[in-house]
């Protein structure tokens, strides 16, 4: 369902405790059945953890969504042929700037959440927005911003036009209740993901020209 929305990910949740934890079997069971990459969301594993977790579930894409370091991001690098997004907690562009210094030239898209005194994410809460438009143009062309933390069909558009990330990541906003996936809600927070999408690339000025492109 998400895929025919148009979804260009999948997440499969490995972390204890969540609500929305499944194992590698059944995460390997829908990657095989879908042509976009499964992501697979780990939180605090050793590299070689993950790394195993991503084996067994098929996943293209590890996300870590804890407290790793920058040796165990490295490890990780070399142990598979994936791409590596680290999720960031973000309270102000500090943060941001912070991550960016670590974790830059090390994974292929910073994931800028929601803080939570207790909690890892799919909190649903939303992360200070002005905190990446700070920085924007500083990190520009240097690493991959991806924005997650209170994302939802009402207010996807206005991330995509305010902070113009590389990704959008949602989960308990498009729930009918604790990891339970609303179709209709995940189809509209999608469509207007890609219509706030294709209309910011329309606008964008065309460097020959100095109007926008179409």
């Amino acid at each position: 369902m998400a895929e025919e929305a148009g979804a260009t990910h999948l997440g499969a949740v490995f972390v204890q405790g969540s609500t929305r934890e499944v194992n590698p079997e059944r995460a390997r069971e829908i990657a095989g059945s879908v042509r976009v990459p499964l992501v697979a969301v780990t939180a605090n594993l050793s590299p070689d953890e993950a790394g195993r977790v991503a084996e067994e579930s098929g996943a293209r894409v590890i996300q870590l969504h804890g407290d790793e370091l920058e040796g165990e991001v490295e490890e990780l690098r070399e142990l598979g042929d994936w791409e590596l997004w680290k999720a960031v907690r973000v309270r102000s562009g500090v943060d941001i700037v912070t991550a960016m210094e670590r974790f830059g030239g090390l994974v292929d898209l910073l994931l800028l959440d929601g803080w939570h005194p207790r909690k890892l994410g799919g909190t649903g809460t939303t992360f200070p927005w002005e905190a990446l438009e700070a920085v924007r143009d500083r990190a520009s062309g240097t690493v991959r911003f991806g924005v997650a933390g209170g994302l939802s069909p009402d207010n996807v558009a206005a991330a995509v036009h305010r902070l113009a990330p590389d990704m959008v990541d949602v989960s308990s906003g498009v729930e009918a209740g604790p990891g339970v996936k609303d179709p209709q809600l995940v189809r509209t927070f999608v469509e207007r993901a890609l219509r706030a999408t294709r209309a910011q690339a329309q606008a964008r000025p065309d460097p020959a020209s100095g109007r926008g492109s179409a």
